[in-house]
């Protein structure tokens, strides 16, 4: 009998209002539907921002609504902390998975051994930035190229070596930061362009405010200056002070 191979997803959904909800519930609906149950399982957790909704779970989750304020990676740790399976895929919940997308990568983590992570292609997304569908596997880490922060798709194994995602990035630069980690620990990445999932470009993110779409992008940018570029701890807290 052949051996089932699982996977823990973890999505994020803030189902603030019905059209938000069944984006989310479309995602989970190509995601049950992408592989064959007798060769892949999926073990999907949804962490679910709005509250009003508990205890509401979705098909064929586990939904967990939890008690800390937001934040990607923070929410992300939460739902990697209850799971256990080999193979981990944080992702958001504005996408349609295609068929076949998972077993795709397991081929390419099959043929490659050292590589640790990897991103699908998105039929909408690459095509415009010089990535055909199905043209292979493109090793790098450009944000929005080779690694898209919609979907991750890594080896369990890789956290021993990395730790567990840097809570301090609530929503932006959280992509650029896991790059720069992977880069820093001299871990491989690629964009599996024969693994399709579509990305319907930051639904959730349009519902919010100017004001709480600057508070999501400026402070991480200040952290990322921080952490990765170079900028001293002093002037990041300076700037923080001013931002306020």
């Amino acid at each position: 009998m052949r051996e089932i191979t699982e996977i823990d997803i973890i999505i994020l959904s803030y189902a603030k209002d019905p059209a938000l909800k069944e984006i989310t519930e479309n995602a989970l609906k190509s995601l049950n539907e992408s592989e064959n149950n007798q060769s892949i399982k999926f073990n999907t957790i949804v962490i679910e921002s709005e509250k009003k909704l508990r205890p509401y779970q979705y098909p064929k989750t586990k939904t967990i609504y939890p008690k800390q304020n937001f934040g990607y990676h923070k929410y992300m740790n939460i739902g990697i902390k209850m799971t256990q399976s080999e193979f981990v895929c944080i992702c958001n919940n504005d996408l349609v998975f295609h068929k076949g997308w998972a077993s795709e990568i397991l081929q390419a983590f099959e043929k490659d051994p050292n590589l640790s992570s990897a991103s699908p292609a998105c039929s909408i997304h690459h095509p415009d930035h010089g990535i055909a569908i199905n043209s292979g596997i493109h090793i790098g880490y450009e944000v929005r190229k080779e690694l898209v922060g919609w979907c991750l798709f890594f080896k369990r194994d890789m956290l021993k070596v990395t730790g567990k995602l840097d809570p301090k990035f609530k929503f932006w630069f959280a992509d650029n930061d896991y790059s720069m980690t992977l880069q820093e620990h001299g871990l491989k990445h690629a964009l599996v362009a024969s693994s399709i999932v579509d990305h319907l470009e930051s639904k959730t993110l349009n519902t919010k405010s100017d004001k709480e779409k600057w508070k999501l992008t400026v402070r991480e940018r200040f952290y990322y200056e921080y952490k990765w570029e170079g900028r001293s701890f002093l002037s990041y807290m300076n700037r923080l002070r001013k931002f306020k």
